[in-house]
């Protein structure tokens, strides 16, 4: 398996794209697809997440379309496409309710895997490598060209994650890929110019604390709450065995639950700290 550096990666996508060439047969579909994109209203609100997030319009139209559709309202999260007035419930889960879908893209491109806005290599590689990473590097590490990326091109023929890690060889994406839209939304607006090359992916080598504590979050109150009840059920057998001047005529029976809740909170314990490990790693192999 291929190894999903930065580096890598960044320049797999340059060299795609200098042979990429769009789907004869896809063409109208990604040339309405593209207009609509591009379209003033639309492009209006994209510009505003630009402005605030760092993350260029086109970039963040491309991710709505892939992971809200049209979505002409605006009433879906670019997370994950769930309604951004509710929690989510697909991944991310349980971000929001949002009081507007410009504050679910806030979260979604900055608190939210890949972390988007912190992203800071906007040459065509680096712009097709986050887009990648939105999808997920599965397909990189397996030496596969990604349909999120590239469907509809001839970069790509077949091979699709159906399900959280399930992989149809067999399957053909059917969504067009963000090349497609990238080189179409170029065509309309002579603005979409990327950044030369050679820019530093990322303002840190490793993710922040503050992301990791923040991902992490849940999983370590649970290992502290589990703890908490281990410790507290520990003193209190204790206190009950060393307080008293005469033996209970059935010691057994507490001491036999006491010690099934202490067991019970350790391995809460051992899940929670190693959910923390693994969302850990995957936060730095996204990074």
């Amino acid at each position: 398996m291929a190894k999903a550096t930065n580096a890598a990666m960044i320049a797999d996508c340059t060299e795609r794209w200098a042979n990429v060439r769009v789907d004869a047969k896809w063409q109208a579909s990604i040339d309405e697809t593209a207009a609509r994109l591009c379209a003033p209203v639309n492009r209006a609100r994209f510009k505003a997440v630009e402005k605030a997030e760092g993350v260029p319009w086109y970039i963040v139209g491309i991710i709505k379309e892939r992971e809200a559709g049209a979505d002409p309202g605006f009433k879906r999260s670019i997370a994950q496409g769930d309604a951004w007035s509710a929690p989510s419930r697909n991944v991310p889960k349980g971000r929001g309710p949002f009081t507007s879908w410009e504050a679910a893209a806030h979260d979604a491109l900055v608190d939210c895997a890949p972390f988007a806005g912190r992203w800071r290599d906007w040459s065509i590689g680096g712009a097709l490598t986050i887009l990648m990473k939105y999808n997920g590097v599965g397909y990189f590490v397996r030496n596969m060209p990604s349909p999120y990326l590239w469907s509809k091109t001839n970069q790509y023929i077949k091979g699709k994650f159906v399900r959280d890690g399930v992989l149809d060889p067999d399957f053909v994406d059917q969504q067009i890929g963000c090349a497609a839209l990238l080189i179409a939304m170029q065509k309309l607006d002579s603005s979409i110019v990327f950044a030369p090359a050679g820019a530093p992916a990322r303002a840190t080598e490793k993710p922040p604390a503050s992301i990791v504590l923040d991902a992490t979050k849940g999983a370590r109150k649970t290992r502290a709450g589990a703890a908490t009840v281990g410790v507290g059920s520990g003193a209190a057998e204790a206190g009950k065995t060393t307080s008293g001047t005469q033996a209970s005529s059935t010691p057994v029976v507490p001491s036999i639950a006491t010690y099934s809740v202490i067991g019970v909170a350790v391995a809460i314990a051992i899940a929670a700290t190693v959910l923390i490990s693994r969302k850990t790693r995957a936060i730095e192999a996204i990074w």
